[in-house]
C-alpha cells in the first residue's frame, strides 16, 4: 500500500483536484473511497478531526484537505514531502 492516503469521494470536485495534483506529481497514492465504505467517515473523524473529503495523509502525517495540499505545493514544500531523500 502507498505511503500517501487520500480519503475521497467520486463526486467531490475537491477530491478530483487533489488527485489531479498528486497525479501531476507522479506519485502513487491509495484512495479510500467513502462512497463505497461509509465506515471510512468514522475513520476520517478519528484521524483528522474533520468530517469532509478529501483528507490527505503521508504516513502518519496529516496534510489536510485539497486547499492545504495546494498551499503546500505553492509554497514549494510538497515535493519534499512526497519524495523524501
Amino acid at each position: 500500500m502507498s505511503n500517501i492516503v487520500l480519503y475521497s469521494s467520486e463526486f467531490c470536485p475537491y477530491c478530483r483536484r487533489a488527485r489531479a495534483l498528486l497525479d501531476r506529481k507522479g506519485v502513487t497514492y491509495a484512495v479510500l473511497d467513502v462512497d463505497r465504505d461509509p465506515q471510512l467517515w468514522r475513520e476520517i473523524a478519528e484521524r483528522a478531526g474533520r468530517a469532509t473529503v478529501p483528507q490527505i495523509f503521508i504516513g502518519d502525517r496529516y496534510l489536510g484537505g485539497c486547499d492545504d495540499l495546494v498551499a503546500l505545493d505553492r509554497r514549494g514544500e510538497l515535493d519534499s514531502l512526497l519524495n523524501p531523500l
